[in-house]
């Protein structure tokens, strides 16, 4: 067995080394942890801006897609109403021919009428106006 004390200066000095090499340990591992953290919060920015364009992308073409289905029913709809107002003139213009035409009939029967029996036209529109004009008075 070996009796020897241990020298207190050999002790500080081994503890002081000890010591040091501990803290290189710890600032390497700090500095490598730092690091890593480091390329992490750039690799997460990375996919964040690779995903903010993507969203954007995304975006985009659901807006084209969007507007160019509004643009599609627009024209649907013109179409329609287009074809609802021709069909609607149509009609209007049939119906103003057909009651020209009943005009025009009524005019000349009223004609043949007022040239066969001229005294009773006379006195017919003389009872007319009568009416109108007792009812315009009051």
């Amino acid at each position: 067995m070996n009796n020897e004390t241990p020298n207190p200066e050999e002790s500080s000095n081994e503890a002081a080394s000890r010591f040091e090499t501990g803290k290189a340990h710890a600032k390497r591992a700090a500095d490598d942890l730092k690091a890593a953290a480091t390329a992490k919060a750039q690799e997460l920015r990375e996919n964040a801006t690779a995903k903010a364009q993507e969203f954007r992308d995304s975006a985009t073409a659901k807006a084209q897609e969007f507007r160019d289905s509004a643009t599609a029913k627009a024209q649907e709809f013109r179409a329609s109403a287009g074809a609802k107002a021709n069909e609607w003139r149509d009609y209007a213009q049939d119906y103003y021919g057909t009651a020209r035409d009943r005009a025009k009939t009524f005019q000349g029967d009223s004609e043949v009428y007022i040239r066969e029996n001229p005294m009773r036209a006379v006195v017919t529109a003389l009872g007319v106006g009568f009416v109108l004009g007792m009812l315009f008075r009051r």
